[in-house]
């Protein structure tokens, strides 16, 4: 997330864990690549004419008031410069990248036939038996029975699928009060889950505990641990590349020390990435949630931290250090209230139970965070005694206590202006609302609209998450299926498929 966000925070009601949906699927990719001497041909073909065809107008003459362009490529030739894995053009990267062709457009069909194959990829039918028998061989792809054809002409048709369980993904949601785990198989298919408290107040005693989880998950779901082919960790903060720490993660303890992705690596494994968990929402929200078809949609996490997550077109805006959506440090205008400001004391205090990091939380994030939805139904003048949680405070603001609604209308009007900043620097079509907080859509949303229309004309529409606290295991589930499909393709590829 962005600084501070926990994907389960403190107002997370203990429930028990349901089923993921499936993670959206991949569209086939284009038509059958061609080697460089076949491209040469069919460009040199296209520039002279073909029967039938419009003809090229002849080229335009130098304008020297222009800068140089470069040519151009109607062959794709420099698209195609070099194979994704460095090898030149030769038969064998050829075959690779129909057979990847093949597998892709059978998870987005599901099961089909030879024939149906071909119409969709553009390949030969010659082609795709040779494929499919290679990645059926792999343990890619298996058959799953066969259909009469039309009129009853001829041998039944043969019916494929790519396999799912050709290999296993872990997502894992590390937040301040819960863990939570899944085990899915490479569709996003949900075949184990576990959720628990997060009692650890160590680093360490945290990946030990999901460690722990993670493999009693798997053993449940009947998987050896050789089967998990790739997992995905989400929580607070920003991960550097270059130093492979965690930055910005205030709300957990010692998060932000050195060496903890290789802790993590070396008690789950290898093939695992850390991200941050607003940003896991946001991709579980446009795969399955609030967010599918949006070209440019937020997901603003609210809970005992606060950030957003960007995508566009389907992949995520990260910024230059991964940082972006960092809204928590926006300045915040009106500033709150004395009363409502967390003292120095307070905000040292409050973060030394779960924190060793040295960073400030944001202005922003004081201000519209859990905690600070506690401090104002406090400086309002609702007993601490019953009003310890935010969770409390919109119980009874659903239960009409005047107070508590005046303070669910503030803090509505302080999200107002964080949905303002998005808005002025994004213009998204969306802002999904998610989080402890986030998720009182009933109560936030209506005095959120009037507020942001009060404060400016770029207006996007703004909604309630329709994952909840699934948000950030959904996207972890379904970013690790991504990197699990290609590592199963490349190792099975590399060991005498192709």
């Amino acid at each position: 997330m962005l600084n501070g966000s926990t994907g389960n925070d403190e107002n997370a009601a203990e429930r028990p864990a349901g089923p993921v949906p499936r993670s959206a699927q991949a569209a086939p990719p284009g038509a059958e690549p061609l080697p460089p001497a076949a491209e040469s041909g069919r460009a040199r073909s296209a520039e002279s004419g073909q029967p039938g065809a419009d003809p090229v107008p002849p080229a335009a003459e130098p304008d020297p008031d222009r800068p140089a362009e470069s040519p151009p490529d109607p062959a794709g030739r420099a698209a195609r410069a070099s194979e994704p894995t460095g090898r030149p053009w030769n038969r064998t990267v050829l075959r690779s990248n129909n057979e990847r062709m093949l597998l892709e457009a059978l998870r987005a069909a599901g099961t089909t036939s030879r024939a149906e194959l071909a119409r969709a990829t553009g390949l030969s039918k010659p082609t795709v038996s040779t494929a499919l028998a290679s990645l059926e061989r792999a343990g890619l792809v298996r058959r799953t029975g066969e259909v009469a054809r039309g009129q009853g002409r001829g041998r039944a048709a043969v019916l494929y699928e790519a396999d799912p369980e050709a290999g296993f993904v872990l997502g894992v949601d590390v937040g301040r009060r819960w863990l939570r785990i899944a085990a899915a198989d490479l569709d996003g298919r949900v075949v184990g889950r576990r959720d628990a408290p997060n009692t650890a107040r160590t680093a360490s005693a945290m990946v030990r505990d999901a460690a722990r989880l993670a493999r009693a998950v798997a053993e449940e779901a009947g998987l050896s641990w050789s089967q998990v082919v790739h997992t995905v960790v989400g929580s607070p903060g920003v991960t550097d590349p270059g130093t492979r720490r965690v930055r910005y993660a205030v709300n957990l303890p010692g998060w932000g020390r050195t060496g903890l992705v290789e802790r993590l690596r070396a008690e789950l494994g290898t093939g695992l990435d850390v991200m941050n968990d607003a940003n896991l929402a946001a991709l579980g929200e446009y795969a399955l949630g609030a967010g599918q078809g949006a070209r440019l949609f937020a997901y603003l996490w609210v809970g005992t931290g606060l950030g957003a997550g960007i995508v566009s077109d389907g992949k995520l805006f990260r910024g230059r250090h991964g940082a972006a959506g960092e809204i928590a440090y926006l300045p915040l205008s009106p500033l709150p209230d004395s009363a409502e400001k967390p003292s120095a004391e307070e905000r040292t205090a409050g973060r030394a139970a779960y924190s060793t990091s040295t960073v400030p939380r944001g202005p922003m994030e004081d201000a519209v965070s859990a905690d600070a939805v506690v401090r104002l139904a406090h400086a309002l003048g609702m007993p601490a005694g019953t009003i310890r949680t935010a969770k409390d405070v919109f119980a009874a603001a659903r239960a009409g206590d005047a107070v508590a609604r005046a303070v669910v209308e503030r803090e509505a009007a302080r999200l107002a202006h964080a949905v303002a900043a998005l808005s002025a620097v994004l213009d998204p079509e969306l802002v999904v609302l998610g989080g402890g907080v986030g998720r009182n859509g009933d109560l936030l949303l209506g005095p959120l609209r009037r507020t942001l229309h009060s404060l400016t004309p770029l207006r996007p529409r703004v909604v309630s998450s329709t994952l909840g606290d699934d948000a950030v295991l959904l996207g972890a589930v379904a970013l690790a299926a991504d990197a699990a499909r290609e590592r199963v393709f490349d190792t099975r590829n590399g060991s005498g498929t192709a």
